[in-house]
This record gives C-alpha cells, structure tokens and sequence, in this order.
C-alpha cells in the first residue's frame, strides 16, 4: 500500500477514488511542504514526538479534505497545512499535553552547539524562544522564519491581521528584552 492510499485510508476513504490526490501529487506536496512544517512544529512545542505526531495528523487531516485540494495554489496549500497544524498544537495546549520540556529545550540547544560558527547566537536565539510563550514563538516563527505576512499569519492563526501586528509587536519587543537580558549575563 502506498503512503497516500495508507493516509487517505487513515483519514476515513475506502477507496483510493476518493482522493483528492494522487501518489505523485501529494509526494510533490509533502516534499515542498514538510520540512518548514515540521521545523514550526518542533520550535512552537520544543519537541520531536509531538513535531512528529502533529505533521503526521496533519497530512492526514489534509488528504481527508473532501474538496479538491489540487485547486489550491502553493501558498494556499502551505497556509492551509500550517493552519491545520497550528490548530493541532493549540489543541494539544489546551489539554496541557504539550508544553516545552526542559530537556527537549536543552536537546535543541545543543545540537545548535555542534553547529559551528554562530552557534553562541544561535543558542542564546534559541533559549529564548524557550522562554517565550507558545502564542509569541508562533508568532516570531512564522514572520521571521518562514516570511509570511501579517495577513497570512492570520489565516494560519485565525485571528485578525490587525491583532497580528500588536501582538507579533509585543513578541518581538519580549525577544528584545530576553536577549539583551541574556547578553547583560554573560558579560
């Protein structure tokens, strides 16, 4: 069985008609798709399992989708797998299953450690996204890492482009302050 005819399964559809989508066309997708997806997912929760699970149910809940999910454009496709997979994270928020681990927290540290040069800007970025909250380090990743705009940053979050803005604000002021505080340290 194949990886779409196993996720089209998964999502409810008995046959492989149902699909929306073919094997090479959800591939084309995924290829396109995953990595950005899996990386937001893993930086918002701090960790792997549920980076892994959350991309997983994603796709799944994307080749469920009973419309034509081939008539959406490239940026629709990834605003709308990015809006599936924050939905997911916000659920996981909400029955308190998701929270960032200290040892997961650490465990990205130090894989950016090995990285080489850089790497003291690196951790001191990533300690602080540790220490923001989930909504602000949604926030910062999808603006700074994945350059959407205020307007798509609101189709994936479902709030308004105007409470965009003030809170992407507030987050990147909270950043500011969390590494200029870290740099007061280790002077």
């Amino acid at each position: 069985m194949t990886l779409a005819e196993t996720i089209t399964n998964y999502a409810g559809s008995t046959s492989r008609d149902a699909s929306a989508l073919d094997e090479d066309a959800f591939q084309s997708i995924y290829d396109a798709t995953a990595r950005p997806l899996w990386g937001y997912l893993l930086r918002v929760s701090g960790r792997r399992d549920v980076a892994d699970d959350l991309v997983q149910e994603t796709y799944c809940r994307f080749l469920g989708r009973r419309e034509n999910v081939l008539a959406m454009n490239e940026a629709e496709t990834r605003s709308y797998l990015f809006r599936i997979a924050t939905n997911l994270l916000r659920d996981r928020w909400r029955r308190g299953e998701t929270s960032l681990d200290g040892d997961a927290g650490e465990e990205l540290v130090m894989e950016i450690a090995d990285e080489g040069e850089d790497s003291a800007t690196k951790i001191d970025v990533q300690r602080m996204m540790q220490t923001l909250k989930p909504r602000a380090r949604q926030l910062l990743w999808l603006a700074y890492v994945e350059g959407m705009s205020h307007a798509e940053i609101a189709e994936v979050t479902g709030l308004s482009a105007l409470s965009i803005r003030l809170l992407l604000f507030r987050a990147r002021r909270h950043a500011a302050a969390l590494l200029k505080s870290n740099r007061m340290e280790t002077r």
